[in-house]
C-alpha cells in the first residue's frame, strides 16, 4: 500500500513524498521541482531525510501522538539534513507532505486534527501568497547589471547555433558538453539550440510517472527524458520552443546565491526579449515572465571538476498549444495552489503574445543580443 502527499510552497517548488509498505517495510520517497546546491551532496540528503521520515512515521504510529509538537520535532530533525542542499524546498514541506501521505493510510485516526492543522497552515500563508501573487511588479535585479557584463564579458563565451536533435541526443550533448567544460576540455560556451520532436523534459528530482501522462505522450509521439538539473517538467514543441544552454566554468559564478546566479546567466534574455517587444522580467527563482504570465523557466546544475562547470539551460515558449501541454502534463492541484490561476496553460504567456516577430526572427535577435553581451 502507498500514499503520496504533495506541498507546494508560495514562491518555491513542488515536494512529493510517497510513503509505502511492502513485506513488512515502510519507505519514503522524496521527490519534486526543487533544485540541488550540489548534487552528490543533495542526494546524500535525500537519502537521510528519507530515512529521517521512516522513523519520526514509525513515531506518529505512537497512540496519543498529536499532530502539531511531531511536525515541529520532524521539521526539526530535517533542518540540518536539507537547510543548504535543496534550493527551492525545505524541511517543513517534507515533512508537511509526508504528514499528508500518512494520513491518507489512515484518515480515520488523523482526519479531525489534520483538518484543523492544515486550516492553521492555510491562514498562516494566505496573507504572503496574496502579496506575492498580486504583486506585478518586474523583480528588482539581485546582481548589479554592470556585474553581469564585466562576468560576461571575462568569460566570453563561445556562441554555438546548433543543429536540431531528438531529445535523448539533447540529454547526452548537456551532459558531454558540461562535463568537457569541467575538466577544462571545452571553453566557456552558448549553445542556441532546437528540437528534433516533441519531448517532455522532466527535472532530476521529479518521478516521471507523477509528472507525464505517459499513454498521451506516446499517443502523441512525445519524448519523455530526464535531464540532470533539478527544476519542473517543460513540455516541448520543436516549432513553437526556444532553448539555449550556458556551459561556463564555476568561477563565473564565483561568491552569487543561486538566485543572483539565476539572474546573471538569463539577464542578457531579457534584455534580448525587450529588444523583440516583449515586457519580459524576472519573477521567482528561476522563470522569466511577461505582464501576465511565465515565458519560460531555467534550471542549473553544477559539475565538479577543475575548473569545474556550471550548467544553465532555459526554455522559452515561443508559442504555446495549451490543449497539447494540458493533455501530457499531470499538474496537480497542490502545485497550482499558490497561483492566481489555477490551469498551468493559462499561466503561459508565450513571446508571441508580446511581439509580431517570427520565431526566426525573434531567434535572431537574441543571437544578436548575445554577441552584443560578451559572447563570441
Amino acid at each position: 500500500m502507498s500514499a503520496i502527499g504533495e506541498v507546494k510552497i508560495p514562491g518555491g517548488k513542488l515536494v512529493r513524498v510517497t510513503v509505502a509498505d511492502a513485506a513488512g517495510t515502510r519507505t519514503c520517497h522524496i521527490d519534486g521541482d526543487f533544485f540541488a546546491a550540489g548534487e552528490q551532496a543533495s542526494a546524500a540528503a535525500i537519502t537521510q531525510a528519507e530515512a529521517v521520515l521512516v522513523a519520526r512515521l514509525d513515531a506518529l504510529d505512537a497512540p496519543g501522538t498529536a499532530i502539531e509538537p511531531w511536525y515541529r520535532a520532524t521539521v526539526r530533525a530535517l533542518e540540518p539534513i536539507v537547510g543548504s542542499a535543496l534550493i527551492g524546498a525545505n524541511a517543513e514541506s517534507i515533512a508537511l507532505a509526508a504528514l499528508r501521505a500518512h494520513a491518507q493510510r489512515a484518515p480515520e485516526a488523523f482526519a479531525p486534527e489534520l483538518a484543523r492543522f492544515e486550516a492553521e497552515r492555510s491562514a498562516r500563508i494566505r496573507r504572503q501568497w496574496q502579496a506575492a501573487q498580486h504583486d506585478e511588479r518586474t523583480q528588482p535585479p539581485l546582481i548589479d547589471p554592470r556585474s553581469v557584463r564585466e562576468r560576461w564579458r571575462a568569460f566570453a563565451p563561445v556562441l554555438v547555433e546548433d543543429s536540431p536533435r531528438m531529445p535523448e541526443e539533447q540529454m547526452r550533448v548537456e551532459r558531454a558538453w558540461s562535463q568537457e567544460v569541467a575538466r577544462g576540455e571545452r571553453p566557456a560556451t552558448l549553445r542556441v539550440w532546437d528540437w528534433a520532436a516533441p519531448a517532455v523534459v522532466c527535472g532530476a528530482y521529479q518521478s516521471i510517472e507523477d509528472e507525464v501522462h505517459l499513454d498521451q505522450a506516446r499517443v502523441r509521439g512525445v519524448h519523455v527524458v530526464r535531464r540532470d538539473s533539478g527544476g519542473g517538467a517543460m513540455y516541448i514543441e520543436p516549432a513553437r520552443t526556444i532553448t539555449v544552454s550556458l556551459y561556463a566554468p564555476l568561477g563565473f559564478v564565483h561568491g552569487l546565491s543561486m538566485a543572483q546566479s539565476f539572474q546573471l546567466c538569463d539577464m542578457w534574455l531579457i534584455e534580448g526579449l525587450r529588444a523583440c517587444g516583449v515586457r519580459a522580467r524576472f519573477a521567482g527563482l528561476n522563470d522569466i515572465a511577461g505582464p501576465h504570465g511565465k515565458i519560460g523557466g531555467s534550471a542549473q546544475q553544477r559539475v565538479p571538476g577543475v575548473p569545474g562547470c556550471m550548467l544553465h539551460h532555459t526554455t522559452l515558449a515561443y508559442s504555446i498549444d495549451a490543449r497539447a501541454m494540458a493533455a501530457v502534463l499531470n499538474t496537480s492541484a497542490e502545485k497550482m495552489s499558490d497561483k492566481a490561476v489555477k490551469s498551468a496553460a493559462k499561466r503561459v504567456e508565450p513571446i508571441c503574445a508580446g511581439t509580431r516577430l517570427t520565431r526566426a526572427q525573434v531567434v535572431a535577435r537574441l543571437v544578436r543580443t548575445a554577441r552584443e553581451f560578451g559572447a563570441v
